[in-house]
């Protein structure tokens, strides 16, 4: 029984697989899903990248500081603080319009980028509200970025998203968290989507 069971509660397949890992099959299809999505972000396909969202995504990326060991847990950002980014699929459909106009002096002329994806781990975490299995799944990131002749970028981290299974077998992306391995980012802007 998942911790969030009611007791006495009967359990549901769903509750049963709470917190395990996904079967092999399930966990090549997130695989190929999430390096679809690398592929599309390396395109510059912004547009298309941005369907891979459920309506009520959540893209957040908390600021992180050094603590010291007996207060690692305050290290982390926590949603309402600062953050590099607190989005929706709103917002981000509003910077990739911002792209397209051209008025994005930061991408033009455009970032070249590689999105490497690795360490995935996809586990059940039981189903949604219109009874949508979701999905939590892990993954390291490496992305670098090289823009005009010189300027070059290399962020590294972590996501954890929560991806849904919709009726027709497809994936959404419903939330991501994105945890940067470095407190304080290099980069002369941060336009980058990760």
């Amino acid at each position: 029984m998942t911790e969030n069971a009611v007791p006495g509660a009967v359990p549901t397949a769903t509750d049963e697989l709470d917190g395990r890992l996904a079967d092999a099959e399930l966990a090549y299809r997130v695989q190929q899903f999430l390096f679809h999505e690398a592929e599309l972000l390396d395109d510059g396909r912004f547009a298309d990248w941005l369907e891979i969202f459920d309506e009520d995504l959540a893209y957040w990326a908390p600021l992180r500081t050094n603590r010291l060991r007996r207060q690692a847990a305050l290290s982390i950002g926590v949603p309402g603080e600062a953050a590099y980014f607190d989005e929706t699929k709103e917002s981000l459909a509003w910077r990739i319009r911002r792209y397209d106009s051209g008025m994005a002096w930061a991408e033009d002329p455009p970032s070249r980028t590689r999105h490497l994806i690795s360490n995935i781990t996809v586990r059940h975490q039981g189903a949604n509200a219109e009874g949508e299995q979701e999905l939590k799944v892990r993954s390291a990131f490496l992305v670098y970025r090289n823009r005009l002749q010189t300027e070059t970028d290399l962020y590294s981290g972590g996501r954890t998203d929560t991806i849904r299974i919709k009726a027709d077998g497809s994936f959404k992306v419903a939330r991501r968290e994105l945890l940067f391995d470095v407190n304080v980012l290099m980069a002369k802007n941060l336009s980058t989507f990760f």
